[in-house]
């Protein structure tokens, strides 16, 4: 199956790159960082370049397309100049969402669980109420409604805190904390802010799982099974690396003041599992990370 990725360098993106291009024939775009994209069938492209985006439909002819591209957490988008934002998670998803219904592809598009309201419960069915908090969450689900505008042949997936070990230039605050115990430096972390976090590596496995099902039009939670606290991830984490868990700080969302407190976006995934795809465990996951380590 040919497969183009948007976002190819990012976090996840890196990861899809190996997991899929095991068994499919892939394109891979990136912007400003290569990473890994270098050893794969890959082209640098600006993702708002809509000119270049339908040639990569009419040369390449993707079957599917996952669209990871973004401006990706709350801070980034806050950071920059909010037009610029709606662009890249609004609009550019509107425009991919046309070129797959013009050029027969299916749209696989990662949203994000904090589309829900963080304040209304825990393990959320996809049909919880969405009230999202952040500009980030807002153009996202604005993404999500975007593409439900556009056709039916897509697969909106709700990613739920994704943790791991980034690739070349891509962190994120799991790979950052354990670079921190490692060295012995301590770590402050909520214990009063709750997810269903998913593994990068187990995160590509199951989007290439979910290559395989024959669906369309349908919103599906994309998370792991365990309702975590930040600090409780962090106290696997120093289980299984035998990492200090007095190093581990705890911490509360009053005593910390984010700029967004969302308590508990942790993701009901019945419907994911209903489809044979599931998850492992926490603990399993980072033994995995660490097996070579």
């Amino acid at each position: 199956m040919k497969i183009f990725i948007t976002g190819g360098s990012g976090l996840i993106g890196q990861y899809l790159n190996i997991a899929l291009s095991e068994k499919h024939e892939i394109l891979t775009q990136y912007h400003s960082h290569i990473g890994n994209c270098k050893h794969f069938n890959s082209t640098k492209v600006d993702i708002c370049d809509y000119a270049s985006l339908e040639k990569i439909f009419q040369t390449f002819s993707p079957q599917i397309v996952i669209h990871t591209a973004a401006i990706s957490n709350p801070e980034k988008a806050d950071a920059i100049a909010s037009d610029l934002v709606f662009e890249i998670n609004v609009n550019t998803t509107k425009r991919i969402a046309e070129l797959c219904d013009k050029y027969n592809a299916k749209l696989i598009y990662l949203s994000t669980d904090l589309v829900y309201a963080g304040y209304r419960g825990s393990m959320l069915k996809e049909d919880a109420k969405l009230i999202p908090i952040s500009l980030y969450a807002e153009t996202k689900l604005m993404g999500e409604i975007k593409i439900q505008q556009t056709f039916n042949n897509y697969i909106i997936l709700r990613e739920a805190l994704v943790y791991g070990i980034g690739l070349n230039h891509a962190r994120n605050n799991f790979h950052l904390m354990y670079e921190k115990l490692s060295n012995g430096n301590p770590v402050v972390l909520f214990s009063d802010q709750f997810r269903t976090p998913l593994a990068l590596k187990d995160s590509s496995r199951m989007v290439s799982e979910l290559i395989e099902k024959n669906i369309s039009g349908d919103v599906i939670n994309f998370a792991g099974k365990e309702r975590v606290s930040r600090l409780e991830l962090g106290e696997i984490l120093c289980d299984v690396c035998n990492l200090d868990k007095n190093l581990l700080v705890k911490s509360t969302m009053d005593e910390a003041n984010p700029v967004y407190k969302v308590a508990d976006v942790s993701l009901n995934i019945e419907k994911l599992e209903s489809l044979g795809i599931k998850p492992k465990s926490i603990e399993e996951s980072i033994r995995e990370m660490f097996a070579n380590v």
